[in-house]
């Protein structure tokens, strides 16, 4: 894996700016999340600073190490897509016909998510959240540890479990909805980040991600009914 000349690698993890404002970021995020579980004050706050935060840290990333440096770039980006599109085409496969048979053997909905999705009209930001998502931890933090030295399956396996876990800090839904999430970031972070270390182009995630969240759409919209029908 070639490091870009913008940013070459170091013995300090902290001495990347990726790894302080990344890293950073997660931990403020969860420290909200759980202070707004706890409280009873919800988990919105940190989903917002999630969303945002990730975003603003990518974005300011970009423009002073290089957008390469966070893998936003047309190197690769045929392979990338191509890869990222295949694959995540075939998880929606494999999650609708899971979920099929989750619901035909009576398993319960994720309502709080359909509330939130319909109820409050958030359904159409949900592209802004994967950039937000793929960007932070496939862009920023796996790329960093893998140009500090880090093993790849290494790097792999840490950013998709904290990225999976996430989901219990910042999501407003009951507890079961939120480790149902858990499960269904595993294969996107796994996947996502070896396709991100394979192309050098966070694009791939992207792909995979994006069509994932098709794929949890019809899940809940559409599966159920035919399950049940």
């Amino acid at each position: 894996m070639r490091v870009p000349a913008s940013v070459q690698p170091t013995r300090s993890l902290l001495g990347d700016p990726r790894i302080r404002w990344g890293g950073g970021l997660v931990a403020a995020v969860w420290l909200i999340g759980l202070v707004g579980g706890l409280t009873g004050l919800s988990e919105w706050p940190a989903l917002v600073l999630y969303v945002l935060g990730g975003l603003g840290v990518a974005l300011t990333l970009g423009r002073t190490l290089g957008w390469a440096a966070i893998g936003v770039t047309k190197r690769n980006l045929r392979s990338a897509t191509i890869w990222g599109a295949g694959i995540g085409l075939g998880l929606m496969f494999l999650d609708w016909v899971n979920t099929f048979f989750y619901y035909r053997g009576g398993g319960e909905p994720m309502a709080a998510m359909e509330a939130i999705l319909v109820g409050m009209g958030l359904l159409y930001l949900f592209p802004v959240l994967v950039l937000a998502e793929e960007l932070l931890w496939r862009g920023v933090l796996l790329i960093a540890l893998r140009e500090a030295g880090w093993n790849p399956h290494l790097t792999v396996g840490l950013t998709t479990l904290l990225y999976a876990l996430n989901h219990l800090f910042v999501a407003p839904v009951p507890l079961f909805e939120r480790w149902l999430m858990v499960g269904m970031a595993l294969p996107i972070g796994v996947i996502g980040g070896y396709l991100v270390l394979r192309t050098r182009n966070v694009w791939a995630a992207v792909w995979v991600h994006g069509l994932s969240i098709v794929a949890m759409i019809a899940d809940i919209f559409i599966i159920p009914g035919l399950a049940r029908g």
